[in-house]
């Protein structure tokens, strides 16, 4: 059995996964499971509740099954209700309290941090479990409002043991830096839903790079 890297791949749902039958994307998602280690996977839909719970649905079990953890964006309440195993907030989303209060001390609050040390620290001292940096690269999936840098990832490992996540346009040519400046995750979407093998392709090669750096 292969051990687990010290950097490990963080998958994001693409944005607009649903324009295929719900069916298909639960088969494509199992199949990049399967392809190789994948800490958690988080669903992320600028949707209705409805819609959100209805996606959350189809493929929680899959990932959970599978021993993955299952993480919502931005909605801590809806989180708590779909038995998600956390929630990703944002800062201009509910704050780390509140969903650290609905989610309780057992389940994962993640919280992004743009480029921001300061708030990093905020959020670690406030019991966070993990903090996101980002953005590194431009990104298809996201406008690029804030720009990191590898030395930020340097600078928080040399500062606490609260994990890390980078996010922000990371591919396979262009994660090992990331990976080899601290990044305890890389939050990948586009990097292997677009990639050019395919997604299940694309997870073995993120992992050949992960667990030789």
């Amino acid at each position: 059995m292969r051990s687990d890297p010290k950097c490990q791949l963080y998958l994001i749902t693409p944005p607009d996964f649903r324009r295929v039958t719900s069916s298909e994307f639960a088969y494509q998602l199992a199949s990049v499971l399967d392809s190789g280690n994948i800490a958690c996977v988080q669903l992320r839909l600028k949707d209705t509740p409805e819609n959100i719970s209805v996606a959350a649905d189809q493929l929680i079990q899959i990932v959970q099954d599978r021993d993955v953890a299952f993480i919502l964006n931005d909605n801590p309440v809806l989180a708590t209700k779909l038995g998600c195993d956390g929630v990703h907030i944002g800062q201009n989303d509910a704050s780390y309290q509140e969903a650290r209060q609905l989610l309780g001390q057992e389940r994962i609050v993640g919280v992004t941090c743009h480029n921001s040390i300061h708030l990093a620290m905020e959020a670690a001292e406030a019991g966070a479990d993990y903090v996101a940096f980002g953005a590194f690269f431009e990104s298809s999936t996201k406008p690029r409002q804030f720009e990191a840098e590898t030395k930020l990832l340097d600078t928080w490992t040399l500062t606490t043991t609260v994990p890390s996540v980078a996010i922000g346009g990371i591919t396979v040519e262009n994660c090992l830096p990331i990976v080899e400046a601290g990044a305890d995750f890389i939050a990948v979407s586009e990097g292997i839903w677009g990639h050019i093998d395919g997604p299940a392709k694309a997870t073995q090669a993120f992992n050949d790079v992960l667990l030789g750096s």
